[in-house]
């Protein structure tokens, strides 16, 4: 496992405060932001040359990284049964990778306004892919699945396509975190009433979109140098101890915890526990998954690797990853080959998960997405003034 800015695209350097742009006008001068997509400023000398721009990849790596983790642990879903041990890994990677692409997708979002240009840029890069895919995924299931009666419904995300309407939510709500005195208190308590809220429904994936809140409205209270305390050699040092116990309280905790703890898509009464375990387990998880999130970040590179060109790309390696485990699903591959539930099956799906995310993030597979992802709609838009 998933822009207008989103974490999905490429990322400009920390010190800006502006939201990341499309590729291919996304990069940053060492001196000076560009103008906002759609404007100019009057009498503006040309953009200096690609090979003059430069940007820190750090943001790029944590998107690969995580993408990757998203694709793995989804791939673990069909065949981890029987496994204790696939089982701990899979609740701590869930612990973190999502709340990890959220905070970087909110502190992406700081500078989100109403204005024209920024709207246009959420509807093109998040409102559109979610009404692409949505209706692909639900067509791919009612035809591959053999399920007629499979509707396209785009009140109702389909898979891994609730990120996406979530990020729109998200940010069309930015304004109202940052003009409130204390934003994430807000949003912890509105997490915790979400828990413990059966009548919320599924519309929307409502109840996913309000219990992992809180991480997209710490991502807009975080500031760049706050990503360099992180990446302290204390911090990645602390970490190692952090994960072993981690990893030994999910192997513990395996067979008694239910997973829909992790996926935040229903309330406690829902999953069968006292209603007052929702608001309780809402701030033991952000508590939880915040410091593995750190631990994580505190050991992604920050410089250029072989895969950071690839965190431009993870859009498609999130988008249409789903359709590769789905996929083996529908035609029973998980059931016919019962091998892959084995140690050395397990490390087979894992590995094709990864190469083929990493594949799918690649820059051809973006150019050739690019209609679906970040298509070019001037047709459906007024022109905006450059002082706008």
């Amino acid at each position: 496992m998933f822009q207008a800015p989103s974490v999905f695209q490429r990322a400009p350097l920390p010190p800006a405060t502006r939201e990341s742009e499309p590729r291919h006008a996304q990069t940053l001068t060492a001196t000076a932001p560009p103008p906002a997509l759609g404007t100019s400023a009057p009498g503006a000398a040309a953009p200096a040359p690609a090979a003059a721009k430069k940007r820190d990849p750090y943001f790029d790596n944590v998107k690969y990284l995580a993408i990757v983790l998203v694709a793995v642990a989804h791939a673990w879903e069909p065949v981890m049964d029987g496994s204790r041990a696939t089982r701990a890994l899979y609740m701590i990677v869930y612990m973190f990778h999502m709340p990890a692409f959220i905070l970087i997708s909110g502190y992406f979002s700081r500078s989100f306004d109403m204005t024209a240009p920024k709207v246009k840029r959420l509807i093109t890069s998040v409102a559109v892919p979610y009404l692409v895919f949505e209706t692909a995924y639900s067509l791919f299931k009612r035809y591959a699945d053999d399920s007629p009666d499979m509707a396209i419904s785009l009140v109702d995300p389909f898979f891994l396509t609730w990120f996406l309407i979530a990020l729109f939510i998200w940010r069309v709500t930015t304004p109202i975190w940052q003009a409130i005195r204390h934003p994430l208190p807000v949003a912890l308590a509105i997490a915790m009433l979400a828990s413990v809220s059966p009548d919320i429904g599924d519309d929307l994936d409502l109840q996913r979109v309000l219990q992992f809140l809180p991480f997209f409205v710490l991502g807009l209270l975080v500031k760049p140098e706050h990503f360099q305390l992180v990446r302290r050699r204390e911090v990645r040092l602390l970490s190692l101890p952090l994960f072993a116990g981690a990893l030994l309280f999910a192997y513990w905790a395996a067979p008694r915890m239910q997973l829909g703890w992790f996926y935040r898509a229903n309330s406690a009464q829902e999953m069968g526990a006292p209603w007052w375990s929702g608001a309780v387990m809402t701030l033991a998880m952000f508590g939880c998954a915040l410091v593995l999130t750190v631990g994580f970040l505190a050991w992604v590179p920050g410089r250029e690797r072989w895969f950071t060109v690839l965190g431009a790309g993870t859009i498609c390696g999130y988008l249409l990853h789903g359709f590769l485990i789905k996929g083996a699903e529908y035609a029973g591959l998980f059931d016919h080959y019962t091998w892959l539930s084995d140690p050395l099956g397990l490390v087979v799906v894992s590995l094709v998960a990864a190469v083929a995310v990493t594949l799918m993030c690649a820059p051809l597979v973006g150019r050739a997405l690019k209609w679906a992802t970040e298509p070019d709609m001037n047709w459906a838009f007024r022109k905006v003034s450059a002082r706008r």
